[in-house]
């Protein structure tokens, strides 16, 4: 059968080291994950009562393309109480996801031969969608002294637009109020397209994530409950795109996805609501935080990215490895915890890097770290 190209996107090597993960389980071992951003806590609770209510009531069949409009007002009015924010609720687009959401975007701001920029380390997905709508992806090495995020006078010519992550992803780096505006201004300056990766947003350390709404309405942003909201496997998101573009999108959600899933929209309307309990699970990051940076360096992972948000911990590596995957591999196969190489991150210097995951309960985490020293020991 004749084959795209386009399909020949790398993996998404979590994705690998999970299934690795799960074949050790199957054989019954103990393995504690670092590897994935997944929360280790279930879907708040009035998100679940909701759905069930819900499932009693309702056929939940299709909703309309750009989601249910109470759950589009209730997203509209979490932007007045995180950020002061004004937001018509007619901007905001839900999805299957934020992987929909970015699928989506990109399909409505980049033609084929287009080049977009994203800071790297980064999330490896906004390459792999790139190139598989035909687009370049273009990668801007970022380092410790600008806190892994891009700046202005990084970005090269000849880019179409440009994605920024905030809380990244793999370091948990934050950009302030002041570096959003001046990215924002570079790209309204060179008619770039902005699309602004907010999904690790509530989970911050010390001071709040700032959104590129509040700097410029020139902007699409990118959300989701899997991370803060703890909803992984619900597949739903968000977008907050300019007025002038929510027809576009509405066009293109109808024909590939019709609408996002009803039962998942039903929960996560509930889950606005639940505050005190995600407040509690981001509780439970931040000591989790506070064991990973005593810990990891004690274990002789001494060179780690300051996160402000988020839950992963980005580790220089290269005083221990030229080979990521090799060394992720020997880590699972011998101390029985999961972490994710570098590569999937930067495929140039993620050779000498790895990312590890502290979105699993205190005492898995604890018992991560003591394996970990156990290994580096017998190293």
């Amino acid at each position: 059968m004749r084959v795209s190209s386009r399909g020949e996107v790398d993996p998404f090597i979590v994705m690998d080291v999970m299934e690795a993960a799960r074949a050790l389980e199957a054989q019954g071992r103990r393995i504690i994950h670092m590897e994935v951003g997944q929360p280790g806590t279930p879907a708040p609770a009035g998100a679940r009562a909701a759905v069930a209510a819900a499932l009693e009531r309702d056929p939940l069949g299709y909703t309309v393309a750009l989601g249910l409009p109470a759950l589009r007002q209730g997203i509209a009015q979490l932007y007045r109480r995180w950020y002061g924010v004004d937001l018509n609720p007619d901007r905001v687009i839900v999805t299957a996801g934020s992987s929909a959401a970015f699928l989506l975007a990109f399909s409505a701001f980049f033609d084929a031969g287009d080049a977009v920029g994203l800071g790297l380390p980064g999330y490896p997905s906004y390459r792999h969608i790139l190139k598989a709508l035909s687009v370049q992806a273009v990668g801007i090495p970022t380092g410790p002294e600008t806190r892994f995020q891009p700046t202005p006078d990084l970005l090269p010519a000849g880019l179409s637009g440009l994605i920024v992550a905030s809380p990244g992803n793999p370091t948990g780096t934050m950009l302030g109020q002041a570096e959003l505006a001046a990215l924002a201004g570079a790209c309204a300056a060179r008619g770039l397209a902005l699309i602004s990766d907010e999904i690790y947003h509530g989970l911050h350390y010390g001071a709040p994530a700032v959104s590129a709404l509040q700097v410029t309405d020139n902007v699409c942003v990118i959300n989701s409950f899997s991370k803060y909201f703890s909803m992984t496997g619900w597949r739903i998101g968000w977008m907050v795109v300019p007025e002038a573009q929510i027809r576009r999108i509405e066009r293109l959600a109808q024909n590939m996805f019709i609408c996002p899933p009803h039962a998942s929209q039903v929960a996560a309307l509930a889950a606005l609501d639940c505050t005190p309990e995600l407040e509690a699970n981001r509780a439970v990051y931040a000591e989790n935080r506070r064991l990973m940076l005593e810990g990891l360096p004690r274990a002789g992972f001494a060179r780690i990215a300051p996160p402000d948000g988020a839950f992963y911990i980005y580790a220089d590596v290269s005083d221990l490895t030229s080979d990521s995957r090799v060394l992720a591999a020997d880590i699972l196969n011998r101390a029985g915890v999961a972490v994710t190489p570098g590569l999937d991150f930067d495929p140039a210097r993620g050779r000498t890097t790895l990312r590890f995951s502290y979105a699993r309960s205190t005492s898995d985490i604890a018992e991560g770290l003591e394996r970990l020293a156990g290994f580096m020991q017998r190293r």
